[in-house]
């Protein structure tokens, strides 16, 4: 696991490492013998960490904070000593759940702040280290970048977005060598969905009325959010994919990883709009008509 004419293994970054997809990557490449630098916003995450492997390297960084970022940056470069990065596994990002009229667009634009400008702040950041190995970008996406579901709309936008900016990366950095890959898994057994699920329930709270025209849908699309947190794929599925996309000869360009994420995958690409909004209105136990509203041709 080391580099060319190096006796030192190869290093990588993986930010948002406090739980979840991120602290499995970060585990599973410090089990494989890498150098791994695991960004965490908080010092006792990065404890925490420690407690499970004291070979990585907790680096507080806030994706959004220009001066966490550039202190962040020295931290691996110091320690790096000259030596190149050999991968960004780029996988911090949040989830404000609930219905885009009763979302604030404060929520919205944090949503897009950390998931994609901080993820393009931080590739920013450590493209010349990258550019010394050549290196390896991986974008932890989501297949609700290919197709949004209700409830999440804000979340699936930025992951819209972020399937624009590494398809672009890709190709921009092509002719340094360095491979950039998206990964899209479906719905992960993660703390991210309990997150949601409350994070919806404060949105419902602070709009008064106007959620109330969305309270039978709200608890069903709470449910849906609940269950994918109990049945989804282990993020050490998702780390897997990562590993891969890091290691590999030839790595892909997209990794759609779980049965659900194919099939969402195909239902984007296959199914009518009209067809695919009553099959998803099916799927989440929405009501086809709320109680006083009018239809619209």
């Amino acid at each position: 696991m080391t580099t060319k004419n190096s006796t030192h293994p190869r290093a990588f970054l993986v930010t948002g490492a406090s739980s979840g997809i991120g602290r499995a990557t970060a585990l599973l490449l410090d089990r494989s013998g890498f150098q791994v630098f695991a960004g965490v916003r908080r010092s006792e995450r990065g404890e925490a960490l420690r407690q499970a492997s004291e070979r990585l390297t907790p680096i507080l960084l806030d994706v959004t904070d220009p001066q966490s970022i550039e202190a962040a940056v020295s931290s691996v470069s110091d320690a790096l000593g000259g030596r190149a990065l050999a991968g960004l596994v780029n996988n911090a990002g949040i989830d404000i759940a609930g219905p885009l009229e009763t979302s604030s667009v404060a929520d919205a634009r944090l949503q897009f702040e950390v998931n994609v400008f901080g993820l393009l702040a931080v590739t920013q950041a450590y493209l010349p280290m990258l550019r010394q190995s050549p290196g390896r970008i991986v974008n932890i996406g989501s297949v609700l970048g290919r197709l949004a579901i209700p409830f999440m709309g804000a979340y699936s936008a930025s992951k819209f977005a972020l399937e624009g900016l590494t398809d672009a990366l890709r190709i921009e950095l092509r002719p340094w060598g360095i491979h950039v890959s998206l990964i899209e898994p479906g719905p992960v057994a993660t703390p991210l969905w309990s997150k949601t699920h409350l994070l919806a329930g404060m949105n419902e709270e602070r709009v008064d009325a106007t959620a109330k025209l969305y309270a039978t849908a709200n608890a069903a699309a709470h449910a849906a959010f609940t269950k994918f947190g109990q049945t989804g794929i282990s993020p050490e599925r998702v780390a897997a994919k990562v590993f891969e996309a890091l290691t590999a000869p030839n790595p892909k360009p997209r990794y759609l990883v779980g049965r659900d994420a194919k099939a969402l995958s195909l239902l984007a690409a296959l199914v009518p709009d009209r067809i695919r909004d009553r099959m998803l209105i099916k799927q989440f136990g929405l009501p086809r008509r709320f109680e006083g509203a009018h239809r619209v041709a």
